[in-house]
């Protein structure tokens, strides 16, 4: 772990002032990195200044610290490992984007568990690389953070795409099953409710009474066992029945 000394000395390095920012109007990219094993920092940081518009601005050898240090220099990228001491680097990504929602944090990690990306993600991480991947990633993936758009290593992209496929197609094959039962007149009124059209509306469309739709509604509510109109949209929706 860097010391005080170690990370005034850094902050000179850089260009910039211990717990100070050096300031991002020449358009370079101001990267934190964090890590709890020296060699890798000193890697990432090879990588990364191969790309004159990249520049580190601090390093952190535990979650915790990297929050700090976070806070302090208010990099446009935090670039974090996984598995750190203090705090995981999930954690600390999540309340760096909490305290500093101007930077956007990436996770670098030899993990690509599906449990690690998806709190990764719903932490509010912007990338997922891995330290196996093309050094090209390394720096295609902080630049695209720091633009504001988000990026994935192919391999934990080609995961979250099978994830999503599967849990997509899973529900959309039980949501059919559900309206199977229903009539044809049943279906026809559930999609045009899935397509958010109101009981009057839908009378209008299929030339009934509004007295007659409500009867149908109230009936698809039952048959589907949703308990209200917002459900049984979703629902429709999910079965395909809604273009």
């Amino acid at each position: 772990m860097r010391t005080t000394a170690d990370d005034a000395a850094f902050g000179a390095e850089t260009g910039g002032t211990a717990g100070g920012t050096t300031g991002g109007g020449d358009g370079v990219i101001r990267v934190l990195l964090a890590d709890d094993e020296a060699m890798i920092r000193a890697g990432v940081r090879a990588i990364l200044s191969t790309d004159p518009g990249i520049a580190v601005v601090a390093e952190a050898a535990d979650g915790r610290q990297a929050v700090e240090l976070a806070r302090g220099h208010r990099p446009d990228v935090a670039l974090l490992d996984i598995r750190m001491p203090r705090l995981d680097g999930l954690a600390a990504g999540a309340e760096i984007r909490r305290l500093v929602p101007e930077t956007g944090v990436v996770m670098l990690t030899t993990f690509s568990e599906d449990d690690y990306i998806a709190r990764a993600l719903g932490g509010g991480a912007s990338g997922f690389l891995l330290k196996a991947g093309d050094p090209r990633e390394l720096i295609a993936g902080v630049r695209a953070v720091a633009a504001g758009a988000a990026y994935l290593s192919p391999e934990v992209a080609q995961r979250v795409i099978r994830e999503l496929s599967g849990d997509r197609m899973s529900r959309a094959s039980a949501a059919r099953a559900r309206v199977e039962g229903l009539t044809a007149r049943e279906s026809e009124v559930l999609a045009l409710l899935g397509a958010g059209l109101s009981n009057a509306q839908i009378a209008r469309r299929l030339h009934l009474v509004e007295g007659t739709v409500k009867a149908y509604v109230s009936a698809i509510l039952s048959r589907l066992q949703v308990r209200n109109r917002v459900q049984a949209a979703i629902l429709a929706y999910e079965a395909g029945l809604v273009e």
